[in-house]
């Protein structure tokens, strides 16, 4: 609940009903990341879905596959039906651009289940502009890509998951928040 006191009320009302578009009151925070992109930076993201959920610990069970852990974060593949129902909210603190690294969209993609970049077809890829301030919504199973920063702006943004689904008794999400309370 810290994390949801820090903002102003307005804007926890704001990602409430854009959650409420979306989904339903059942969602809850799964995951917050800050991406930042300096003006100086120059790396590319290529084409890919994210598959990934942070868990509270590693248990062998059917449908959740390729664990990894990074820095004490244990991560795992979920059951496809997991990934579909997550829905991400990505809060831009700047103004992103192609020139900035703007994230590259493949529409529809997340209509068709965990894909191999190689299957997927780049011919009506869409640039996300989005100016400073607003929010991007999307299925964490559309195809996505980020290309080099090649101006003098920087491009951060608040990235946050949510979901309205219990993961497989004893797996918890690892970052697990009420937002409609």
């Amino acid at each position: 609940m810290l994390l949801l006191n820090l903002f102003p009320s307005c804007f926890l009302k704001k990602v409430k009903d854009l959650i409420r578009l979306v989904g339903n009151e059942d969602y809850f925070l799964t995951k917050a990341i800050y991406f930042d992109k300096p003006k100086t930076s120059n790396w590319f993201v290529s084409y890919h879905q994210d598959l990934s959920i942070s868990v509270n610990q590693k248990e062998d069970l059917p449908g959740y596959t390729k664990w990894t852990e990074k820095r004490g974060q244990i991560g795992v593949i979920p059951p496809v039906s997991i990934l579909e129902n997550i829905i991400t909210l990505r809060i831009h603190l700047d103004d992103t651009t192609e020139k900035n690294g703007a994230l590259k969209v493949i529409p529809t993609s997340h209509n068709s289940g965990i894909l191999r970049k190689e299957s997927i077809s780049l011919t009506n890829e869409v640039i996300c502009n989005v100016k400073r301030g607003s929010a991007m919504l999307m299925k964490p199973l559309t195809m996505h890509a980020s290309g080099r920063s090649q101006g003098n702006s920087n491009r951060r943004v608040i990235h946050l998951e949510f979901s309205s689904e219990q993961l497989l008794p004893p797996l918890e999400w690892r970052e697990r928040m009420p937002i409609f309370v």
